[in-house]
């Protein structure tokens, strides 16, 4: 066994919240053209989904993903643990199954051991078996902070494929597991938690999303993403615009892990929910402070965003029962309006 250490004191950032702002992001990306020489590119950098897919040309396209980011937990297990359980969220998100993952590795050798090193990458070997894929490989370097994170392989059918930028109007949004990571993760690190009061998080970032396969095999499934470093409205947003829809949230409806407002009321708001909120809250409707920082607060392997044609929420919640998940919606699409979304 390892020594102690807390992970977290290594590194500047957390988890998801470590992402480059949406605002930066697109000043970045602004000059990057869109890949067009590819026909078999059936999803590529043009629509910031969560993987890039390729038609194998046999009904089938390959998808493939990465994400990585320094420690949001102290415990070294756990954090390879929630790193890969977030990689693979973007299989699942675009309909696929995952196959196999490389790990991406980086380690500050001259502060932490090895026998830490290994348990990070433990951690993330346990989750890929839990997908019931192999970690068959990776690349580490000498880093001045730790960090982890997959390169994941998956399939998909091209019929269940699954965009962030399809989605229809005059349907319901479900989420499914509740915000408040990024809250919860702060108060730790500010050590302001309580008890196990981190626990419920850990449990929700430690979950795959595996019932995005399912989901996409259904014709009232428009439309999917996972929340992560920009916040639920972030990529509420992208769908949005992708789709030329608008969006209204109903925020008593959106769920919230337990003691989110406790220790957002102790000042916990992750630096990455304001750099959300200045990167699109021009295209938010008018919102109360309690309402920004919840619903721009940046989760790390949060949820599914799904939304689902109102005729066929009854198909949509069997396969929703049959994962374990008791989901209402949490609001609606329909014609584009002033703002993007609506919060009431």
């Amino acid at each position: 066994m390892s020594e102690k250490v807390k992970l977290t004191e290594y590194s500047h950032g957390a988890g998801c919240g470590c992402k480059i702002s949406p605002m930066l992001l697109e000043e970045i990306l602004a000059g990057v053209e869109p890949v067009r020489a590819y026909p078999q590119l059936l999803v590529g950098n043009d629509s910031r989904d969560d993987a890039a897919a390729y038609d194998l040309g046999n009904g089938m396209s390959v998808l493939s993903t990465t994400d990585f980011f320094m420690p949001i937990v102290d415990d070294p297990f756990l954090f390879g643990k929630i790193a890969g359980t977030n990689a693979l969220s973007d299989i699942y998100a675009m309909g696929g199954r995952p196959l196999m993952a490389i790990s991406i590795f980086g380690w500050p050798v001259d502060k932490l051991s090895a026998d830490v090193a290994r348990e990070v990458i433990e951690g993330g070997r346990s989750v890929c078996e839990e997908a019931g894929i192999p970690l068959a490989g990776g690349h580490s370097i000498d880093s001045p902070e730790p960090i982890f994170g997959l390169a994941a392989t998956g399939i998909v059918e091209n019929r269940f494929l699954m965009r962030n930028d399809t989605a229809r109007k005059e349907s319901y949004i479900f989420l499914t597991k509740p915000l408040g990571i990024g809250i919860l993760s702060t108060a730790q690190k500010q050590k302001k938690i309580e008890g196990d009061e981190i626990l419920p998080a850990i449990e929700a970032m430690t979950t795959l999303n595996k019932a995005g396969s399912d989901f996409a095999k259904l014709e009232c499934v428009s439309a999917m993403t996972d929340v992560t470093g920009f916040g639920l409205l972030g990529h509420l947003s992208e769908i949005c615009e992708g789709s030329g829809i608008g969006a209204t949230i109903w925020f008593e409806k959106v769920p919230l892990l337990p003691n989110v407002e406790k220790y957002r009321e102790l000042g916990c708001i992750p630096g990455g929910a304001r750099k959300n909120f200045k990167s699109y809250g021009h295209k938010i409707s008018d919102m109360s402070l309690r309402e920004r920082e919840i619903l721009c607060d940046a989760q790390t392997s949060g949820g599914l965003l799904v939304v689902v044609d109102k005729s066929g929420v009854e198909a949509f919640n069997e396969i929703a029962e049959r994962h374990g998940l008791e989901l209402e919606p949490i609001g609606e699409t329909h014609e584009a309006g002033e703002h993007t979304i609506e919060v009431v």
